[in-house]
């Protein structure tokens, strides 16, 4: 127990070391550390000095908040359409005509086909429409997107189920997450805080942007991405849409849509190997790709309307048939451009536009009320238990003491590496690893405490408080890790960053309490020689 290799010392050093380094970019402003990583000098390899800081949140900065819940009249209403379109396509392909059309319904359509055999025909097709739902841990649930009803007189009926609704809610939550970050992260906006908040709402924290109204502006009402066709006429089943290359025109789009966003699964920015001119390369899934590859057949030399939000961002000539699920979308672009367009065919896939339910605004004058209050918290605190531990164990509290600066100076250092975000919870957080850091100390101490009163030598009592008092000290901070973990998955916010600080601070509390502790008692031991407990 109080013997130590050199190379244990070491380790145990560097690894301490390597940690307290980590935190250091904490403690300067963005501007210092980048004017700082672009100072050295090219053959430096940057990937070895730590630039990582740990991000003050919405209530220590200030800044604005919005929170974002889906539209599920919207959803449903745009899921009951893409259905209508889906029926209306496998008509076509079996060449069954429907009998007074395809009705649209609340939570679905129905469709009359008198004749049995052309029923029976498409009915093995509108089955396939109905697909699985999967769960990312179980995987298929057993459940299915719709119900389909076949009546005697030849009435068919497709409706939208419960978990139907709620896997695309689930999805469209997803999708709109990322279409939100891309929006962000284009416009240069300093780390925000985007997740989700239960099953239908995303929440959206962006420090440092005091005007929330543009950044409402900034995320759009809606994020849906469609794929029209272009009309020759502004008459008829058309919708007059404002065009982003031909600036305040509008111009007719078919009402019909092909495919949305979300059967998109991927498109990036790429050149044309004959020409080297930007372009820009998609994929479907499969639904996607069958609904785009019927399309496209039967519109070769035509335009097509790339729709978000109701705006033409792109309008391409469909030079060929797009029948394998990919294809390509030129049209003079820039890189820029190329770039930009696959950005908003990646993140704009959103099935339901998104309602503003909550708006806030914190001041950077709270924010740094917030600081000073939190400073004053954790520093009142350290020094109490600095006090209390070297009044009580003397030399083995000064040891204690070091010990708890490390732990607190590891959390800093975790918490910059994951660049993780510090609210006023956090803060909270630290304060209390702080008491329960020392707590494993107090449990070590007086057992050692214990053995030397009961007659036993001291390097007898140092090595059973160790050993005696590890597997509580493992039993009291599993007990508190497993609390965490549940604030953690089931909580959102600050009970998040509450919870992420104080399993940080469990992590930290081990080594610094049970390894650290041991090491520099072995060190005291073997420099002074001493004959009994110093408290």
């Amino acid at each position: 127990m109080l013997r130590f290799s050199r190379t244990k010392i070491i380790a145990t050093l560097a690894v301490i070391l390597v940690g307290l380094s980590l935190a250091v970019p904490s403690f300067f402003p963005a501007e210092s550390r980048k004017a700082f990583m672009a100072a050295l000098p090219g053959w430096f390899p940057t990937w070895i000095v730590p630039s990582r800081a740990i991000v003050l949140g919405l209530d220590l900065q200030g800044g604005s908040q919005l929170l974002l819940e889906v539209d599920q009249n919207e959803l449903v209403a745009s899921q009951a359409k893409g259905l209508r379109d889906d029926v209306r396509r496998i008509l076509q392909q079996e060449a069954v005509r429907a009998d007074g059309g395809i009705g649209l319904q609340p939570r679905g359509v129905q469709v009359r086909i008198a004749d049995a055999a052309a029923r029976a025909k498409v009915m093995p097709k509108l089955r396939e429409l109905a697909q699985p739902i999967s769960n990312a841990l179980v995987g298929q649930t057993g459940a299915r997107t719709l119900d389909i009803a076949e009546q005697p007189d030849g009435l068919i009926r497709l409706t939208l189920t419960d978990a139907g609704i709620t896997d695309r809610t689930r999805r469209a939550v997803s999708q709109g997450i990322e279409v939100i970050r891309r929006r962000l992260d284009s416009t240069g906006t300093t780390e925000p805080s985007i997740q989700q908040q239960g099953a239908d709402r995303i929440l959206i924290q962006v420090p440092g942007e005091q005007n929330p109204e543009r950044l409402e502006a900034l995320l759009g009402k809606t994020a849906k991405l469609e794929f029209r066709m272009l009309s020759d006429s502004a008459s008829g089943d058309v919708d007059m849409l404002p065009s982003r290359d031909e600036k305040g025109a509008r111009v007719p789009v078919e009402r019909r849509i092909m495919a949305d966003g979300g059967d998109l699964t991927d498109a990036q920015p790429s050149f044309d190997q004959q020409t080297r001119e930007p372009m820009v390369s998609f994929k479907f899934n499969l639904k996607g790709a069958q609904r785009f590859g019927q399309a496209t057949s039967e519109n070769v030399g035509r335009r097509m309307a790339i729709v978000l939000d109701n705006e033409v961002i792109s309008a391409p000539v469909i030079r060929t048939a797009i029948t394998g699920g990919s294809g390509q979308i030129t049209g003079n672009f820039s890189v820029q451009q190329a770039n930009d367009l696959s950005v908003l065919l990646r993140a704009g896939a959103l099935p339901a536009k998104f309602t503003v339910v909550e708006r806030r605004v914190v001041g950077p004058g709270l924010g740094n009320d917030s600081i000073e209050a939190g400073k004053k918290a954790t520093i009142v605190a350290a020094v109490l238990v600095v006090i209390f531990m070297f009044a009580t164990y003397g030399t083995f509290g000064f040891i204690a003491n070091i010990a708890l600066i490390v732990h607190v100076g590891l959390i800093l250092g975790l918490m910059s590496v994951l660049e993780a975000t510090m609210t006023l919870p956090g803060i909270a957080g630290i304060v209390l690893t702080i008491g329960t850091a020392v707590d494993s100390n107090v449990l070590i101490y007086e057992r050692m405490r214990e053995e030397a009163r009961a007659g036993r030598s001291l390097i007898s009592a140092l090595q059973a408080g160790f050993d005696r008092a590890f597997a509580t000290i493992i039993d009291s901070n599993s007990t508190m890790a497993i609390a965490a973990l549940i604030l953690f998955f089931l909580g959102s916010g600050p009970v998040k960053g509450f919870a992420v600080v104080f399993i940080l601070g469990i992590l930290t509390t081990v080594i610094t309490a049970v390894t650290l502790t041991r090491m520099m008692i072995a060190l005291w031991y073997n420099i002074f020689r001493p004959k009994a407990l110093p408290f």
